[in-house]
């Protein structure tokens, strides 16, 4: 990670990722992803050895400590392998590929992933964190690189082909039987009743310890609770309390932590992950708009303001992560003892759990002991703790990511009536769409110091659709569903699959990788395909092209078994099907903003997970605005299904009671 354990750069010192330079002085003989690499272990008929990690992942740190800074592993790396690495971050295609295999070769999957390849990139042996040594059930990693080397010398033809099996049958689960019966409401029902038999009714969330917040489930079950499933809403409110009592949540800068390693919510892995809090913002605003909790209100606009005031660029995109560790230990930027708690803030330590043993190797950290924060106390804190050493911080704006967090500072300006974190998603989403862009105008995934790298994936457009469309619907300004309709009309042309009806992760300009893939297992983010279904949907009542409607029918229908039968993987299709499966409320607002303010206060202060909303002036060519006019003058709401209307109201009471 430093450049004192090896003064020779190696290839990654040419990148921008802050994950490859961190290995940019290691003495393993590293490559960037790229044909160098694949040529030069086809010229020597060596196997790939490919790394995959992130800049904020803890266990990457100790794995490159203790292995890829040693002298001497490295040297054994660099004699059998040609050796890649790769932020996962940066390039998710390649990820998605070697975690299907590692996970079908080892049962399990996360990072550091470590891969071994043939020359063409076909997996065949892999597995995550190896340590230096001997552990139960773990071999150490030199003596996993000795019997690999060992076995791609002397069986490599049968390697090849079982590494071609294995590519076939990660393939094969790009084409899913569909479910029997097809898309029927059932689905949505018996997925909630498997969350409900797999719920922590204790502690919120969902098994055991490691425990991961899993934003796509909650925004599911929020809409099964908006249908009256009380034990969905039980869920969802036992969750989103737990978490923000808890020391996933930053009790004192707000945000949250990727996960914790118990089922409590108490001691994280303390990196901070952009997607993470953009989707955890959403459910908690979604969740607020519901019940109107305080509590949810207060954590959407403090995760918020963490991504403003610590993960915010200034040219408006926003950051992908920040690390776990600080002067070398995990977790040291945010955790206390008793004696600095007791000299800055003592009427705070019964409130934040302050113990001078503490909770976490003899240090607190903080949780909170009722919904109401000492806030005088806490801006002390905050005050203070600004002055420690602060985490590594990973300076990608990854489109995709920005896309999620767009949509949650559009929703919050819009339900909180704050238009400042409206211009904040505006103001990110301006900035990927003039600067993430190449020279032919080809949206990108990555950019970082003037660079936009890698051709934009198909969770780029999905998200950023999804982004730019609920713009138009908080502002009614023209140029958003103008974006919105660009970015999905290049989505389909670019990533459609004809043949199996869905999208595609990589368009068909993309580099050739062993596969091409489709996500349809749901991982830390929404599946793009279900978010592509949703986009679709949502633009085919308001443009009233029905073949988005079709397109989104046959996504559903490929994940229908996935949907039966693993439900808490693909909870952001079933998503997609709810809307698909209702009657979505057609909403228009007619009249000039601010005096139809209170009109559209009505609509986005309350839960309405299946509605489009449309306005008018400006003007735009919509079924949705058809002989629309606002009566008497004043700014007039029009609640419709199918086309069908209820009488126009001016009045906002009156507009809440046909919503309701």
């Amino acid at each position: 990670m430093s450049e004192a354990s090896n003064q020779t750069a190696n290839r990654l010192a040419g990148e921008t990722s802050p994950y490859l330079l961190q290995h940019a002085y290691n003495p393993v003989d590293w490559y960037p992803w790229g044909p160098e690499a694949l040529e030069r272990a086809a010229a020597e008929n060596k196997a790939l050895f490919i790394s995959i990690g992130y800049a904020a992942c803890h266990w990457c740190h100790v794995m490159e400590r203790e292995s890829f800074e040693n002298p001497d592993t490295a040297q054994v790396m660099n004699d059998n392998f040609v050796c890649i690495k790769v932020d996962r971050e940066e390039r998710p295609d390649i990820d998605a590929i070697y975690m299907d295999a590692v996970q079908a070769l080892s049962g399990q999957g996360g990072w550091p992933m470590s891969v071994w390849a043939t020359p063409e990139g076909i997996p065949f042996y892999g597995g995550t964190y190896f340590p230096p040594a001997d552990r139960p059930g773990m071999p150490a990693f030199t003596k996993v690189l000795a019997g690999v080397s060992r076995a791609w010398r002397e069986q490599g033809p049968a390697i090849l082909e079982e590494g071609k099996e294995l590519v076939r049958k990660i393939g094969e689960a790009n084409r899913p039987p569909r479910a029997k019966g097809g898309l029927e409401p059932r689905l949505l029902t018996e997925a909630a009743d498997t969350l409900a038999r797999v719920f922590d009714r204790k502690n919120g969330g969902f098994g055991g310890a490691p425990k991961f917040p899993q934003p796509p489930v909650l925004e599911f079950l929020l809409r099964r609770a908006a249908d009256g499933d009380a034990t969905s809403a039980e869920m969802v409110s036992t969750t989103l309390k737990k978490m923000a009592h808890g020391g996933i949540y930053d009790q004192v800068g707000g945000g949250f932590a990727r996960y914790t390693v118990d089922a409590n919510w108490l001691t994280p892995h303390f990196e901070k992950m952009l997607y993470d809090n953009a989707q955890l913002a959403r459910v908690y605003i979604r969740a607020w708009q519901r019940d109107h909790t305080p509590l949810y209100r207060r954590v959407a606009e403090e995760t918020l303001g963490y991504l403003t005031r610590d993960m915010q660029d200034a040219s408006g995109g926003f950051y992908a992560s920040e690390d776990a560790d600080s002067e070398g230990h995990e977790g040291k930027f945010y955790v206390w003892s008793a004696e600095e708690i007791e000299s800055l803030a003592p009427e705070a330590a019964g409130y934040y759990g302050v113990t001078p043993q503490g909770n976490f190797e003899g240090t607190n950290i903080l949780t909170a002991a009722t919904d109401d924060p000492p806030l005088e106390a806490r801006a002390r804190l905050l005050q203070a703790r600004s002055r420690r050493v602060r985490p590594a911080r990973d300076e990608k704006i990854l489109t995709s990511w920005n896309g999620l967090t767009i949509t949650a500072f559009a929703e919050a300006g819009a339900a909180f009536g704050r238009p400042d974190l409206v211009e904040e998603g505006a103001k990110a989403a301006r900035f990927l769409l003039d600067t993430a862009r190449n020279a032919d105008g080809r949206l990108m995934h990555s950019y970082k110091d003037g660079q936009a790298r890698v051709l934009g994936l198909l969770e780029d457009y999905a998200y950023l659709a999804e982004a730019t469309l609920t713009l138009w619907e908080v502002t009614f300004d023209p140029q958003w569903l103008h974006e919105a309709r660009e970015l999905t009309s290049t989505m389909i042309e670019l990533f459609w699959d004809p043949e199996g009806g869905s999208f595609f992760t990589t368009g068909d300009d993309h580099e050739k990788l062993i596969l091409r893939q489709k996500e349809i297992v749901e991982s830390v983010t929404p599946a793009p395909n279900a978010v592509a279904a949703l986009v679709m949907q949502r633009l085919a009542l308001l443009t009233g092209d029905e073949s988005l409607t079709a397109r989104a029918e046959e996504i559903l229908l490929l994940a229908s078994t996935h949907m039966d039968r693993v439900p808490q993987a693909a909870t952001s299709f079933l998503s997609a099907l709810d809307f698909f499966l209702s009657t979505p409320k057609e909403i228009v607002v007619v009249g000039r903003r601010p005096e139809a303010d209170p009109l559209i206060e009505q609509i986005w202060t309350r839960y309405l997970p299946n509605k489009v909303v449309a306005g008018s002036p400006p003007g735009i060519e919509s079924p949705m605005l058809q002989d629309k006019v606002a009566i008497g003058g004043n700014p007039t709401a029009f609640v419709c299904e199918h086309f069908a209307c209820k009488a126009p109201t001016s009045d906002p009471e009156k507009l809440a009671e046909q919503l309701a």
